[in-house]
């Protein structure tokens, strides 16, 4: 299975929505741990990289990528 690509500053969506209703975090530190920060309500979370892996569902919004409009 291909590891999904995700880099910092991109917007991703997890499995599960976090308890404030929104389900789209952004990358704001990478590392053996990775922070995410949710972009609804502000909280952060810290976890390690393999079960940010496993939860994440796909990257909405890549920063390496442009937008095409």
């Amino acid at each position: 299975m291909e590891r999904k690509r995700f880099g910092l500053g991109d917007i991703v969506e997890m499995k599960k929505p976090h308890p404030c209703g929104t389900n789209e975090w952004e990358v704001i530190r990478m590392g053996m741990d990775i922070r995410i920060k949710c972009r609804g309500c502000g909280h952060s979370v810290l976890m390690p990289r393999l079960k940010f892996e496993r939860k994440l569902k796909r990257v909405l919004v890549s920063q390496n990528t442009p937008d095409v409009t």
